[in-house]
């Protein structure tokens, strides 16, 4: 999906990556130089995308690149495939959402006559903030400000060529333009920014967080045993189980797990989950040694099943 839409980054675009080093590579390389490498190959194969720092930094550790001082080219060819199959994974257990902004959703909007005309008329009533009927030329920076991400428009930031556009059509000034010359200006802006982003789309990452039962199974068996040592274990198993559910409740973000304060689905999720274990259990009332973490593991199992099928999506500071 593109054109401002979401696209989850789960690690299954990099895997089809063939690393190779330049052929320009010294035959001794440094393990920051082979770092910028591969985050290159990285970047080149997905519209300029950069991965977050706290996934290289994981992917790091995980090839051992962080006490790697020199390698001849064997070694490095190696530790290349090596830390981007890391970097897969990383976002295999950890997605990132991202807009892909190609220019495709401004050249909707452009192609429809009727949503154009519908988009400048709200913009313009918008900026108009004094109600005159007219706004200044440099009002259109803030009318792609206005439109944002959501609509396939960039932050300028991000794409510093936004600002070559709005000087080339004049843009920047203080004449004064009526809603249909403020329309013919903005067709022509979008228009020029939609071919821009057609040859170069950019990749940004949204500050949202999803939460698809990978990272729960990853660490499925270390959880087991974890849990059934933290909880204090009653033999009752109604009791059992609400000492598991407050330990899932209180540490589910560490865990893979999402908060059930994100919202209502979550809190249903969990009510779902302990209901069928509940009722797949086979002791009624007591349980023995080896149910503890029989249970336990059913519960988790349950839990990322639930959570490949309707992954949760949160914002980030949830």
């Amino acid at each position: 999906m593109s054109g401002g839409g979401l696209t989850i980054l789960d690690g299954t675009q990099l895997r089809s990556i063939n690393p190779v080093l330049p052929n320009t590579t010294d035959a001794i390389i440094s393990g920051a130089e082979l770092l910028k490498i591969a985050d290159n190959q990285i970047s080149s194969s997905f519209y300029n995308f950069s991965s977050p720092e706290y996934i290289k930094s994981d992917a790091v550790k995980r090839v051992n690149l962080d006490s790697v001082t020199q390698l001849d080219k064997q070694q490095a060819e190696s530790k290349l495939c090596e830390y981007i199959l890391a970097i897969a994974d990383e976002l295999k257990y950890d997605p990132v959402i991202v807009s892909v902004l190609d220019g495709k959703s401004l050249c909707i909007f452009l192609e429809d006559e009727d949503d154009f005309a519908m988009l400048a008329e709200n913009l313009f009533t918008d900026l108009d903030v004094e109600d005159t009927g007219k706004i200044t030329k440099s009002e259109t920076r803030n009318a792609l400000l206005h439109m944002g991400v959501e609509m396939g428009v960039p932050p300028f930031s991000e794409f510093t060529h936004i600002n070559d556009i709005l000087k080339k059509h004049g843009a920047e000034g203080d004449e004064e333009l009526g809603q249909a010359q403020f329309a013919e200006l903005l067709q022509l802006v979008l228009q020029d920014l939609a071919d821009a982003l057609a040859e170069k789309p950019i990749v940004i990452i949204q500050n949202v967080k999803i939460i698809n039962g990978s990272k729960l199974r990853k660490q499925l068996n270390n959880l087991i045993e974890k849990i059934s040592q933290d909880i204090d274990v009653s033999k009752d198993k109604k009791r059992f189980m609400e000492k598991t559910r407050k330990f899932l409740e209180e540490n589910g973000s560490q865990i893979g797990l999402p908060s059930t304060e994100a919202n209502e689905s979550v809190v249903h999720l969990f009510d779902q989950v302990f209901s069928d274990v509940d009722k797949n259990c086979k002791s009624e009332n007591e349980l023995g040694k080896d149910d503890f973490a029989a249970l336990v593991k059913e519960i988790l199992e349950n839990f990322a099943q639930q959570l490949d099928t309707n992954p949760v999506f949160h914002g980030l500071d949830c």
